[in-house]
């Protein structure tokens, strides 16, 4: 059950639904440039109900936020894709000073602590709403080891698809104690560089360092596993690196919906590819803010 505290709760959610419908329908009818009362109907609105839905959601009119999210911007932001994360690296980019940051920092358990799949861990988990649909958010006593997303009726699956990766730990259900996490992420005025987020990595030694690789990624920018691997000193493991990518425990933070294939496709995300171009579009929105 959402936190029945917030008065957001249903809003939000339903908020991220319908946005999440138009990105949809604009992919699937992307070659037929359909109008804004085009898109309006398909998600059953008026056109001046979805221009205030796309304000709220990201503060921009629903054109700005569907020309941020096609295939040519993708390739625009691919442009430099090769020189994205060894730019990154040089200027700190993953510290403090980047702008529109959640100022992330971050510790890997050992990987004999991987191996024993969480056996001696206590972890607490809970659900709260989000910009991008329910929150699946699951923490221990070192920070944040899991965030997932999933629509209305599907959380406790999202939840198991998180918790099974760490079979052997105490779980225990505590929404209380995870909502500081929920707000710590999804609300930007708490994103503070004098208060990073901690965040736990569990993984294999190849997964952590592809994971802290993607922790680099500025916002509103997007890299290729090519170039992730290149990066990490494993040029030719690219598909690896994609697996990798793939298993990625904590979404949104630990931004694997940031990495997208060389010709600007957006290839697989594991919540959903309408979910990743609408995360996308939420990004570039506020990069493009003043």
């Amino acid at each position: 059950m959402l936190d029945a505290a917030s008065p957001e709760t249903p809003d939000r959610v339903a908020d991220y639904l319908l946005v999440r419908d138009a990105v949809a329908f604009i992919s699937e009818a992307r070659a037929d440039q359909p109008s804004s009362e085009a898109i309006a109907a398909a998600v059953g609105l008026t056109p001046a109900q979805l221009t205030r839905l796309f304000a709220r959601f990201a503060g921009i009119t629903p054109k700005q936020f569907l020309a941020a999210i096609t295939l040519d911007a993708a390739k625009r932001l691919l442009a430099d894709a090769a020189s994205v994360l060894d730019t990154a690296h040089e200027v700190g980019l993953s510290g403090p000073g980047r702008l529109h940051d959640l100022f992330v920092t971050h510790e890997a358990m050992s990987p004999g602590a991987w191996k024993a799949r969480g056996a001696g861990l206590s972890m607490t988990h809970g659900l709260h709403p989000s910009p991008f649909g329910v929150a699946a958010v699951v923490a221990t006593e070192h920070g944040l080891a899991g965030l997932a997303f999933a629509d209305p009726g599907e959380e406790q699956a999202a939840l198991d698809d998180l918790l099974e990766r760490w079979p052997m730990a105490a779980h225990r259900r505590d929404d209380e104690a995870t909502a500081m996490y929920a707000r710590r992420i999804f609300e930007e005025a708490e994103w503070r560089a004098e208060r990073p987020l901690r965040v736990v990595l569990i993984g294999t030694d190849f997964e952590i360092r592809v994971w802290r690789s993607l922790l680099t990624i500025p916002f509103g920018r997007t890299t290729t596993y090519s170039s992730i691997a290149a990066t990490i000193g494993s040029p030719k493991a690219s598909r690896a690196v994609g697996a990798a990518v793939g298993r990625n425990p904590i979404s949104f933070v630990v931004p694997c919906h940031r990495v997208i294939g060389r010709s600007g496709a957006l290839t697989g995300y594991h919540w959903g590819l309408a979910r990743k171009r609408t995360i996308l579009g939420w990004e570039a929105a506020r990069c493009d803010a003043p």
